[in-house]
């Protein structure tokens, strides 16, 4: 049979126009059209050339169109057999236990419809509104807190489904949805509808110290630092006291967000006023040590003094963690000795933070004598058996790591969310899918919280493996988890495929990224770019850079 040459991303007669006389959606469809046609003439002994799979995500098939085309390879769809059955028959008939309201079958099912509707890209907020009032579907709060959750990184089609929702119902939504909300908002740095939404909260008399938390917070990892300070400085005006916890809250922001400097000046402007306790001294300890300023950390502590407090076991951990991160260990130990002089003794937190140092460091050995030497007289966490077992599996003695985590509830150590990610990412590392896979299902029967730390290496592990329909398990098994699939999970499976060969998979992925609006890298766009260069893909490069024109184009429009 004869060969014809590969045309990935062929263009159609939309394609020819120059983008600057279209618009978003003119714009949008004409790349579909031109990233779908995925055609090639098999050789008689290539695989069969079969439509995208079925079972793909709307995410990676991208285009409804029937005639989308892609060569498919034996890894695209292998499962393993021990894990088939799971993944074939994967529902969740049954709501998490830390869902407090009793869902019905019913209202479980019109979730999944609505997700099924928001993974599609939307050009606009009316847009996602419009396909909701056409869904059928009858909204409750119930609904709407699990759809906030499950797209806290798609600003569109959270707020959309609020906005729905809110005028669907005729009622407003409790506090805890409004701060679901801003929670979305704030993350997808939508800080103008953040703010009208807070002043809706405001007439509602719903804004608590919760609420001005988040603000707070988002606007500081934004690098937003004079607006959250001058968000404290009229903080009462959103009915919430300017006191003692508030003040912290953002003393606490801008250590951690690298602007200890700034912590500092509201401290010595405000400690008259209300005075300051040892919440707030710690802050800027840890703030000052994690800038490595250790001069100013000590002087701190100093001033800690003069206003009658003593520094405690944050105030020397947050040093420690500090020389730990500097891998100077005399000086832990002189810290650790003067802490025992001043019968201030460390706790675990303190030994998981120095164990785990010495990890970090390949003091393998060093770091189990901590274990020795406090396991027979201090109670250990959970925390400090994960991060025994992530020094376990990084110094490749992964079964000893497992035999921890095995016995870690007879030792009265629950494991948690961390527990199981640094197993998966221990078995991932180490390519053992079955385990790594089986970790997942075993966090999903004992209705443990998953988050992204959980898929991350899975995904990694799966781009690598070339297994296309995990990966579609995976980012489905995501959104029905409420573990909202962003920005760092498209940039993730972008560089991962095309690490592996899969360069027209990875071309869907950052076409759907830009299409639903996310801030797409320039990074990503570059390491694809490369891949297609180094494979002579010239026609689908150009298709690239047209679809990151597009991107600027997009984000001028929105």
């Amino acid at each position: 049979m004869a060969t014809s040459k590969l045309k990935l991303f062929m263009m159609n007669s939309c394609s020819s126009r120059s983008i600057t006389g279209l618009n978003a959606i003119q714009l949008r469809d004409s790349l579909f059209s031109s990233f779908c046609t995925l055609i090639e003439s098999p050789k008689t002994d290539d695989p069969l050339e079969v439509t995208e799979s079925p079972e793909l995500p709307n995410w990676v098939r991208i285009s409804e169109n029937n005639n989308t085309k892609i060569t498919k390879t034996p890894e695209d769809d292998f499962v393993l057999p021990s894990l088939s059955s799971w993944m074939e028959n994967y529902k969740r008939s049954e709501s998490k236990e830390q869902d407090k309201i009793t869902v019905s079958n019913d209202t479980e099912s019109d979730v999944k419809k609505i997700t099924k509707l928001l993974v599609k890209p939307f050009e606009s907020l009316d847009s996602v509104i419009q396909v909701l009032n056409n869904s059928g579907v009858t909204p409750s709060e119930y609904l709407v807190s699990q759809i906030l959750k499950r797209f806290d990184n798609n600003w569109k089609s959270a707020y959309g489904v609020f906005i729905w929702a809110e005028s669907q119902m005729g009622s407003k939504f409790s506090p805890d949805m409004y701060n679901l909300l801003v929670h979305s908002l704030g993350k997808s740095r939508k800080f103008d509808l953040m703010w009208e939404v807070v002043e809706k909260m405001v007439h509602l008399s719903y804004v608590t110290v919760n609420t001005m938390a988040e603000v707070i917070r988002r606007l500081g990892k934004a690098g937003s630092h004079e607006e959250s300070i001058n968000t404290f400085r009229r903080i009462e005006q959103f009915g919430v006291k300017k006191d003692i916890s508030t003040l912290n809250m953002l003393i606490d922001s801008l250590a951690k967000e690298k602007n200890v400097e700034r912590a500092n000046d509201i401290y010595q402007e405000f400690k008259n006023e209300i005075p300051p306790n040892s919440h707030t001294f710690n802050s800027l300890i840890h703030g000052w040590s994690k800038a490595r300023n250790f001069e100013k950390a000590q002087t701190t502590m100093e001033e800690m003094k003069e206003h009658g407090i003593c520094p405690d076991v944050v105030s020397y951990t947050s040093l420690i963690e500090a020389y730990s991160r500097e891998k100077d260990f005399k000086k832990v130990d002189e810290i650790l000795e003067e802490m025992q002089e001043k019968g201030c003794p460390p706790n675990v937190i303190t030994y998981t933070i120095v164990m785990h140092a010495l990890g970090k460091s390949k003091e393998i050995e060093k770091a189990l004598n901590i274990y020795e030497k406090i396991k027979s007289n201090c109670i250990l966490d959970t925390s400090f058996y994960n991060s025994l077992i992530s020094i376990l599996s990084k110094s490749g003695r992964l079964l000893d790591a497992r035999q921890v985590f095995d016995e870690m509830p007879s030792q009265g150590a629950t494991h948690d969310t961390q527990s199981y990610n640094t197993m998966i990412t221990s078995f991932c590392g180490n390519t053992q899918e079955e385990d790594a896979l089986k970790m997942l299902h075993e966090m999903e029967m004992n209705n443990v919280k998953m988050d992204f730390d959980t898929y991350a290496p899975l995904l990694k592990m799966c781009c690598k493996l070339k297994r296309m329909k995990v990966i579609s398990f995976l980012l489905n098994h995501m959104l029905e988890n409420n573990v909202s699939v962003g920005i760092g999970t498209y940039s993730l499976l972008v560089r991962g495929l095309c690490k592996s060969g899969k360069v027209k998979h990875a071309c869907l992925f950052l076409e759907d990224a830009v299409m639903k609006g996310f801030e797409v890298y320039d990074t990503m766009f570059k390491v694809l770019e490369m891949e297609l260069e180094k494979q002579g893909m010239s026609e689908e490069k150009k298709r690239i850079q047209e679809l990151k024109h597009f991107r600027l184009g997009l984000e001028a429009i929105i």
